[in-house]
């Protein structure tokens, strides 16, 4: 290793690289010891030496095949499913001599259901492949022969050495040597990756700032020792090795693929890593579809059992005019008498491809098709859901879980940014032990409320300033006032700590009203806006120096600009939960100023000045309760000698390959200590707008809310009264650690005897708590029960052994407030965030719903939804989830029940046949019944279905429990279709075959067995498809139009089918069958009686046992539908796209009525009244109808 790096610090040239390559024995040596699992060595613009190491290039590929794997792969995929694999088995089965139907019969549904799912494959894994090699052909300047060479990202190799400009997007993951900026600096925008706006500062090493021109770059040989490419965007470890020199590497130093460069005209960096493929996803709705088809295999089994059992029995010698003892060549084992066994063995593979159409090969891709359509043409487009300020609509992501919208029970939600609106206000503060800022906030009006007290809204005073980040009023702090306070400076250092602790970035120009600050959260921004009220106006940042604009400090009216040296800068973590500045004023003063949470600040104080711990203490509980953030700020003068010991310990742990970030909290931990106490912040976060209302509508639904904070217990209290998380009428459940027993045990110190009590508290409550709740859940009129906890209890009440408590305690509540969110309830669970914090809580639920707000795209990119606000949710469950939980479910079991109506007409007809095997219909007809004649109207019917509009799945938000307790997909529901599909079948298979007894031709012929199987087969389809328009509860023009081009497709195809089928029994037979009288009365009687059953079933069912829905239809039955009138008003300036989805969302409204029967229920409407309190006369009929409803309403007074 060390033959060929002597060569490599000769500069330039081609002659170190002409030494070089003979010696492949030392170039081996070098890099096979450095590529250890661990870590990665990057020898830096020297690609014949990175060879060996074998990196992957730098062209990107999200495609799913190429030209040589789409066949195979794309077969794959699709026989995966357990439908296509089962035909697959049918057409292998329908190629032997067991079969009666010809193989033609059962390839071509499969083969047009395979093209179909392919070409779909094919054209969306071709749009992303023209997507990457738009990003693959994109030009980037890469230095090679010490000039920059324009090259196709696609053609990059680690170690290159590259040239970025300005607004252009990072071609690779690139170290920064060198910036068009003196300072080494550049800006970076990093949207792409976590959709933040806000500019984030880099740095390059002062040892590789002269690597800027093509000549300069040229001389730059260095190796790169980090480690080995991962998906974490926010760390990173190495080290770079120039001229036997190691540098320490950190994020800083870092650009990430896919960012873009800002405000600097240019940059040079060397590639480092390149991009990785991301994994795919499979659906998860084929588990919902396994089960029926599981049930309708097991019903073709049994079928298939009898009729071969019944085939083996049947089988005589006795029936000697059919010969099937004679010896010959014809005679197959299928028909020996002689042999019973072989009999019912063959007689099982005959009857198999015979009944194969019982499973639906067409469902998977009906349904794909309705969900697609759902997601892209219904969520997407819904204006209800667009929001107007960002011009943000609804993104559905995912289309695989459009039904469990409408099944959710549980919401973990987090509250900053998802709850609130995330855009910080500087509120009220404390200092030196004196609280600042006058206001109410909507936390403590909902405090108020809980405690029965209405408290208005306060005005602010005349000289309030309002500016976006700042809604702070009190006169004492404004324009140089505190001065004239207990403690000025005191006030002058918490001033100042808001203005240089922090890495928010300046931009504009240098003037108050104009400037512009990019922050990498609200807090922070809000934090320096304030300064800039306060008369500290932050207005210039360089990498070593923020520059101060101090108004007041002198004298009154006197404004000096003031320089800031920066030293070290302690990042803020979750570990850390604290931020610190060390910086040096212009007369030499070192000063540490940190902020962060209340609890590490307080341990890292100096002793003394206990008056202020405690007042300030406080204060900030005031503040918590008031629903306000607070932060904590402190500061520590430092001596030269104590600070630059501690540098040099700092050095040395960020120049640490392993365990860098845990060395640098330790090293952080030397300085952080005996802090003065400044004061604290307090920053109000206020609720988005209909928080309150919709929490209130999805309780009404049913749906169990549970809540993740940061707050103290008594904060997280009145937010829940604030948005009506929680009120007065609920029995609230509370596990805290703070109480005094706890505390007084914590105040020895004795931490193991510290975790053995709270335990044994944590036990107790919860089991005092649940015994309480279910006696409450015992009584009828029992309140609604709330449950809060905080993460210290929550992490014992997790433990194993009380765990199962844990959960029956909290399943039983309607709200849970905590400070933690796992995955406990075994329903179906939603999570919403907004924030890269929210990713794992998303990703765990069964439905992740990102909210796009101002902490980036982190969540939406992990989510399965996208919405811009928390009350859209009220839409997105209720309205869209309802009815795609309906649809879906009510596509599923037609399908069973079509399907298997076909199959039993084929099973009758065994009886007859002596169980043989012989086939009641054409090979087409059996091949064509899924695909053509019974596609269309299923796929409108799922596309349009919906019991109630939209308003009123708002206005009766119960309703959705129906979809909780998953009504419409119950083993209750698949057998009653079933029931009806027996009896139909029976129907259509018995009159056409008695019937066609006595019929005869216009020549006066008997009908034969086509005759009587096309006759049988149109009842089906037509009986089949009006089954449907019964199965409706919306019928559009569009229903009018499927349904009845299906029956008229077959029409037209039989008529064709039958006059060019000249070597068939099939040939002319409809011309046959309309000639005769027979004909039209069949086709009128048969599907009238076959759906009767169905008809009266649905009357009485509606009439004495009515779904919820059922009695809001017959509520409103004389509204016009609504839907369409509640779109999201914008005004009448739309543009092109949100017209034509304004007009879309129209479509299914079209003309729209619901369906029912001819029944007059008068007593729906005193049922109602009587709900609202409103007497209403009684009438003889609603005793008997109200006696057998499931739910039990208040009888109506009598009067």
């Amino acid at each position: 290793m060390a033959g060929w790096r002597g060569s490599r610090s000769r500069p330039g040239g081609g002659s170190p690289r002409a030494e070089r390559i003979p010696s492949s024995r030392t170039i081996q040596l070098g890099h096979v010891q450095p590529q250890a699992p661990g870590h990665r060595t990057v020898f830096c613009n020297d690609r014949e030496a990175n060879v060996n190491a074998k990196f992957k290039g730098n062209s990107i590929s999200t495609t799913k095949y190429n030209v040589l794997t789409f066949l195979p792969k794309g077969l794959f995929e699709q026989f995966r499913r357990v439908a296509n694999s089962y035909f697959l088995m049918i057409s292998l089965l329908s190629c032997t001599p067991v079969s009666p139907v010809s193989p033609i019969t059962n390839v071509v549904p499969l083969s047009m259901v395979l093209f179909v799912s392919l070409v779909k494959e094919a054209y969306e894994d071709w749009k992303r492949l023209q997507n990457d090699k738009a990003i693959n052909n994109s030009s980037i300047e890469v230095l090679q022969d010490r000039r920059w060479e324009s090259i196709p990202w696609k053609k990059l190799q680690v170690g290159d050495v590259v040239r970025v400009r300005q607004d252009a997007f990072f071609p690779a993951d690139l170290l920064f040597l060198a910036s068009s900026n003196s300072d080494g600096v550049c800006y970076t925008e990093t949207a792409n990756l976590d959709g933040e706006t806000n500019l984030k500062i880099r740095k390059a090493l002062e040892r590789t700032w002269d690597y800027v021109t093509s000549e300069k770059a040229s001389e730059f040989n260095g190796e790169v020792q980090c480690e080995q490419p991962n998906n974490s965007l926010y760390t990173f470890t190495g080290n770079l090795i120039i001229e036997k020199q190691t540098l320490p590497l950190s994020p800083n130093q870092i650009l990430l693929r896919g960012c873009s460069l800002r405000n600097t005209e240019y940059i040079v960096g060397t590639v480092m890593m390149n991009s990785m493929n991301v994994p795919s996803k499979r659906s998860t709705l084929e588990k919902k579809l396994d089960k029926v088809i599981v049930s309708l295999f097991l019903i073709l089994f049994c079928m298939c059992l009898i009729g071969s059992m019944g085939g083996a029995i049947w089988i005589n010698l006795k029936d000697y005019y059919l010969q099937l003892g004679k010896k010959d060549s014809t005679n197959t084992p299928q028909f020996d008498p002689n042999n019973r066994f072989a009999v019912f063995a063959l007689g099982i593979f005959t009857l198999i491809t015979l009944y194969s159409p019982i499973i639906p090969i067409s469902l998977y891709v009906s349904v794909e098709m309705i969900k697609f359509i759902q997601s892209t043409q219904f969520i997407n487009n819904d204006l209800h859901m667009y929001h107007t300020e960002t011009n943000t609509p609804a993104l559905a992501r995912t289309s695989n879980i459009n039904e469990e919208l409408g099944q959710v029970e549980y919401i973990f939600s987090d509250k900053t940014g998802t709850l609130t609106r995330n855009l910080m206000e500087f509120f009220k503060c404390s200092i030196g032990g004196e609280s600042y800022g006058t206001g109410i906030t909507e936390i403590e009006m909902g405090g108020a409320q809980r405690n029965g007290k209405n408290i208005g809204e306060v005005r602010n005073s005349s000289i309030a300033i309002r500016e976006k980040g700042f809604n702070f009023d009190d006169a004492r702090l404004m324009h140089g006032a505190w001065r004239n306070e207990p403690y000025p400076d005191m006030c002058k250092e918490f001033f100042r700590c808001l203005a240089i602790c922090h890495t928010v970035l300046p931009e504009g120009e240098e003037s108050p009203e104009k400037i512009q600050y990019q922050a990498a959260s609200p807090d922070e921004a809000a934090l320096v806006t304030a300064a800039k009220r306060f008369g500290f106006f932050f207005f210039r940042r360089t990498p070593t120096m923020i520059y101060v604009r101090e108004s007041h400090v002198e004298k009154m009216g006197k404004v000096r600009d003031v320089s800031y040296e920066i030293l070290n800068v302690l990042e803020f973590n979750s570990t850390r939960k604290r931020q610190s500045v060390i910086c040096r004023y212009p007369d030499g003063r070192l000063v540490l100023y940190c902020k962060g949470a209340d609890t590490v600040i307080y341990e890292r104080l100096t002793s003394g000045n206990n008056d202020l711990r405690n007042t300030t203490r406080e204060h900030m509980e005031q503040y918590g309760a008031a629903g306000l953030r607070t932060l904590c700020l402190a500061y520590k003068d430092l001596s030269l000698d104590m600070y630059e010991s501690w540098n040099e310990k700092f050095i040395q742990a960020k120049s640490s390959l392993r365990d860098r970030e845990k060395k640098l909290d330790e090293v952080a931990e030397l300085i952080e200590r005996d802090l003065n106490l400044i004061g604290c912040t307090a920053i109000e976060d206020k609720l988005q707008e209909g928080v309150p209302s919709c929490i209130e509508t999805l309780s009404r639904a049913g749906i169990k809310i549970w809540v993740l904070t940061g707050d103290k217990m008594e904060t997280a209290i009145n937010i829940a009264y604030a948005c009506k998380l929680i009120n007065n009428d609920m029995k609230q459940f509370i596990i805290s650690s703070e109480t005094a027993a706890i505390r007084e045990v914590e105040n020895k110190g004795d931490q193991v005897e510290l975790e053995r009590f709270i335990k044994d508290a944590v036990k107790t409550e919860l089991k005092k708590c649940h015994e309480e709740a279910q006696n409450y859940l015992q009584s009828a009129s029992g309140p609604k029960l709330a449950l809060l906890i905080d993460g210290k209890c929550l992490m014992y009440a997790l433990d194993p052994s009380l765990r199962r408590m844990l959960l029956s305690l909290s399943m039983s509540c309607s709200s849970v407030v905590t400070r933690l969110v796992r995955k406990g309830a075994q329903r179906i669970t939603l999570s919403i965030g907004d924030g890269a914090n929210d990713v794992g809580m998303i990703q765990a639920a069964h439905v992740g719903v990102g909210i796009s707000g101002l902490e980036g795209m982190q969540a939406v990119m992990a989510s399965d939804f996208a919405i811009a606000q928390f009350r859209f949710l009220t839409d997105l469950l209720l309205v869209h989830g309802r009815w795609s939980y309906l649809r879906i479910c009510k596509v599923v079991t037609y399908f069973f029940y079509k399907n298997l109506t076909f199959s039993l007409t084929q099973f009758w007809f065994t009886f007859e046949t002596g169980y043989s095997g012989q086939r009641f219909y054409d090979d087409w007809f059996q091949s064509l019944y899924n695909v053509l004649f019974t596609a269309l109207p299923v796929i409108i019917f799922g596309l349009l279905e919906k019991d109630v509009s939209a308003s009123l799945s708002k206005k009766y938000p119960e309703l959705y429990k129906e979809g909780i307790r998953n009504a419409y997909f119950k083993w209750r529901v698949l057998g009653i279709l079933a029931f009806f599909s027996v009896y139909q079948s029976i129907v259509v298979y018995n009159f056409v075959l008695t019937s066609s007894s006595r019929g005869v031709t216009s020549s006066g012929k008997m009908l034969g067995l086509w005759d009587v199987s096309t006759m049988a087969f149109t009842c089906l389809v037509i009986t089949v498809n009006l089954r449907l328009l019964m199965m409706c509860n919306t019928i559009t023009r569009w229903h009018h139009i499927s349904v009845g081009g299906s029956i008229l497709l077959w029409f037209i195809f039989i008529f064709v089918y039958s006059y060019i089928s000249t070597n068939k029994g099939i040939f002319y037979v409809i011309y046959v069958l309309t000639s005769t009288l027979y004909f039209y009365i069949t086709l009128l009687l048969v599907p009238v009686v076959a759906l009767l059953g169905d008809f009266l079933y649905q009357g009485i069912q509606r009439w004495f046992f009515p779904y919820d829905y059922q009695i809001v239809q017959e509520v409103h039955r004389h509204e016009p539908d609504g839907s369409s009138a509640g779109l999201l008003e914008i005004g009448n300036q739309l543009t092109p796209d949100e017209a034509r989805s304004y007009a879309f969302a129209q479509l299914p409204q079209e003309k729209s009525k619901h369906t029912g029967f001819a029944f007059d229920s008068p007593g729906y409407e005193s049922f109602f009244a009587s709900q609202q309190g409103v007497k209403a006369p009684q009438k003889a009929w609603d005793v008997v109808r109200r006696a057998s409803m499931r739910s039990k309403p208040k009888k109506p007074q009598t009067s």
